[in-house]
């Protein structure tokens, strides 16, 4: 990837709904050359998609939290493709440490959150941690 990818990708970041023309205008090349930029991009796996980004409180989602998993073996969150699923699960990521797994949870109350917890106490021991707020998110990502 060169610079001109990177300053796409910035321009991408910050809005992914600008269109070929104005992409074209702020980085100093022709729609057409953009274009074919951003088809690579997306066929080389950089650009994985495009998506609106969602308040969850403001839909209805507004506790949030992180849940440390300890599970071992056969039964563990990483290796049910249901959990996955579940609306509550933002994100799974398997880790290195004393636990397996975080998972970024939303819930519509506290009864709903304690439910999810004990939903995964049957994957082994769940830990969680409230968020109370997220002064940095999706932060973009920048050349190396």
């Amino acid at each position: 990837m060169d610079e001109t990818d990177w300053e796409l990708l910035r321009e991408l970041q910050d809005n992914a709904r600008l269109s070929l023309k104005e992409l074209s205008r702020r980085i100093h090349l022709s729609p057409p050359a953009v274009a074919e930029r951003v088809r690579k991009l997306e066929e080389s796996g950089v650009i994985t998609g495009y998506h609106a980004q969602v308040d969850p409180m403001r839909a209805g989602w507004p506790v949030a939290a992180f849940i440390r998993m300890s599970c071992y073996g056969p039964r563990c969150v990483l290796r049910d493709p249901e959990v996955a699923t579940w609306p509550e699960i933002r994100e799974i990521h398997r880790v290195t440490g004393e636990v397996c797994s975080i998972l970024r949870i939303v819930a519509v109350s506290m009864v709903a959150f304690e439910d999810l917890i004990d939903r995964l106490a049957g994957y082994g021991a769940p830990s969680s941690t409230m968020i109370l707020s997220t002064p940095l998110a999706d932060h973009p990502l920048t050349a190396p």
